[in-house]
């Protein structure tokens, strides 16, 4: 029997949601409060340079919110002075450094570790220092996570967009990817967690690899949530990994 999976919940695209008229509806800080209200383990929010969705005065009332709640804020980040600068200042429970491209419409594959370190492992030595975890969001590939073990992480985020949108055969390939993956952060000591792209079905999947301990989901249930409700579509995400567990 696998350990309960944590489930972390993204309101980056109730953000979207909002700045696409303005003003302050819907708000953001307050679909946190009905995840964390639903059973989600925690909050992930990605401050983008652009801020496309979530904003600087979102990250001050998240912090609040999940201090005042007991529960982890996960802040996804650039490796940027200024992102680092932000995280310093706020000192959420965890740090996740992603890639990021102004052109992108989301993230589009996972942080290139190996070969960067000189850029990557300042950052994160500043984080650890400050007490905020760290956790790298990479391609399921083994070396890249020893490179992420390497750098100091404590956290791999295994990338599984590619899983999500491949069927059949490939998908199977891109599974025995993703346990070996795990399998190798697990055996150099680091915690594993996954996302990108995760469904109920794509969630339960993920679930059933041992090592993986936390799964960050958010567009789908934000958009599951126009149609059911956000705490509905929580209990439901929570039942597929209880079962799949």
């Amino acid at each position: 029997m696998t350990a309960h999976v944590r489930l972390g919940i993204n309101i980056d695209h109730v953000a979207t949601v909002r700045n696409a008229r303005g003003g302050g509806h819907p708000d953001p800080v307050r679909a946190a409060r009905e995840a964390l209200a639903a059973g989600a383990d925690g909050i992930t929010a990605h401050l983008r340079e652009d801020r496309r969705h979530i904003t600087d005065a979102d990250i001050e009332a998240l912090s609040e919110l999940c201090a005042v709640a007991g529960r982890p804020l996960n802040l996804e980040m650039a490796v940027t002075d200024e992102m680092l600068a932000i995280a310093l200042r706020h000192r959420p429970h965890a740090a996740c450094l992603v890639p990021e491209r102004r052109e992108e419409v989301t993230t589009e594959g996972g942080l290139a570790v190996a070969g960067h370190e000189a850029r990557i492992v300042p950052a994160v030595r500043a984080l650890a220092e400050a007490g905020v975890r760290v956790s790298l969001f990479i391609e399921p590939a083994l070396e890249q996570v020893a490179a992420a073990h390497a750098a100091g992480a404590q956290v791999v985020e295994l990338h599984t967009g590619r899983y999500c949108h491949l069927s059949g055969a490939d998908r199977a390939v891109e599974f025995a990817r993703l346990q070996a993956a795990a399998a190798h952060a697990a055996d150099l000591g680091l915690e594993v967690h996954a996302g990108h792209g995760l469904d109920y079905e794509t969630a339960a999947d993920m679930v059933a690899i041992p090592e993986v301990r936390e799964l960050n989901i958010g567009h789908f249930l934000v958009g599951e949530a126009v149609f059911v409700g956000l705490t509905h579509a929580i209990h439901r995400m929570r039942a597929a990994m209880d079962a799949a567990s």
